[in-house]
């Protein structure tokens, strides 16, 4: 006789709760935005239009509004188009981004990993600090540091370090300075979760063995902190990539990236459909490689157990 075990009504309940939070604020949006990225809409104002023919009983889905993405519309050939140029745009940045963070977030979490106890919480207050204002707010007061009589020129042009302005707004160094300060806390908080956890015995056994500081910290430290490293890189990187207020402050008009380009589709352009489209394509460039990489980064754990 076989005894199934059911999961008690708190268990059941603690895992519920998750699941039906996605389902109501992931799934179902993205059915939705799924379902209009396949309707025709011609003239009409609302894109909630029936894809199913009742008489032929076949879905009348209109694959253009994905077609129309990848391949531009005066034949010059696939993956030539404004679309496909600010996924890449956007990629390129949000890569940029996430590095930029490491970089800088990385020396910052080390250290307060190993600062005191008593003195961790106050730099973490300051990690934190910049979420109590508003995120506008900040974007706006980089617009005075950078623009060109703002407070960055106008102190280099004090010092006698230049003649004259010099451009910076508007342009790709205020786009990465920009999404790296608001996007820089993402980083450090889960590289420094990681980092206070380690055990400090194994720098000793390292220096033991005849290792320098530096040696140490890159067999040591950096590998048992690649968990928070790719943490950190993925909370960087999966919203830098649809970044949409950032680069219509800073950004100029090269800099066009995809949260812009699907505003405009659906607000100005009215098309609701290829807006969808466009999203729904944004987010499979981000979910499918993730879901790859765990799903073979737990292929390879199973394979060493």
């Amino acid at each position: 006789m076989v005894t199934v075990h059911f999961p008690a009504p708190g268990k059941r309940f603690v895992v519920g709760v998750p699941f039906g939070w996605l389902l109501v604020f992931f799934m179902l949006p993205f059915l939705i935005l799924l379902y209009i990225s396949f309707v025709d809409m011609g003239n009409d104002i609302s894109p909630f239009k029936p894809i199913w023919d009742a008489g032929s009983g076949l879905l009348k889905l209109k694959y253009e509004n994905y077609g129309s993405i990848f391949r531009a519309g005066d034949g010059s050939g696939w993956f030539q188009t404004l679309y496909t140029e600010a996924y890449v745009r956007s990629l390129w940045y949000a890569l940029c981004t996430a590095l930029l963070c490491l970089l800088i977030g990385y020396p910052f979490a080390y250290f307060i990993a190993r600062s005191s106890p008593a003195l961790r919480p106050a730099l973490l207050m300051m990690v934190m600090l910049p979420f109590w204002t508003s995120f506008l707010l900040r974007v706006y007061a980089w617009k005075g540091i950078l623009a060109d009589q703002g407070i960055l020129n106008r102190a280099l042009m004090f010092l006698g370090l230049t003649q004259e302005p010099i451009l910076m707004l508007y342009s790709s160094i205020s786009m990465l300075v920009g999404m790296t300060y608001v996007y820089l806390p993402f980083m450090v908080l889960p590289l420094y979760a990681n980092l206070v956890k380690m055990d400090l015995r194994l720098l000793e056994a390292a220096y033991d063995l005849g290792a320098s500081p530096w040696k140490a910290f890159w067999l040591v430290t950096v590998p048992l902190s690649r968990a928070g490293i790719i943490a950190g890189c993925m909370l960087v990187f999966i919203p830098a990539v649809g970044e949409f207020v950032i680069p219509s402050l800073l950004g100029g008009p090269e800099n066009l990236m995809i949260g812009r380009v699907v505003w405009d589709e659906m607000f100005i352009s009215n098309n609701w459909p290829r807006a969808s489209a466009l999203a729904v394509v944004m987010i499979a460039l981000i979910v499918v490689p993730v879901a790859l990489y765990y799903h073979y980064r737990g292929d390879s754990a199973g394979a060493h157990q």
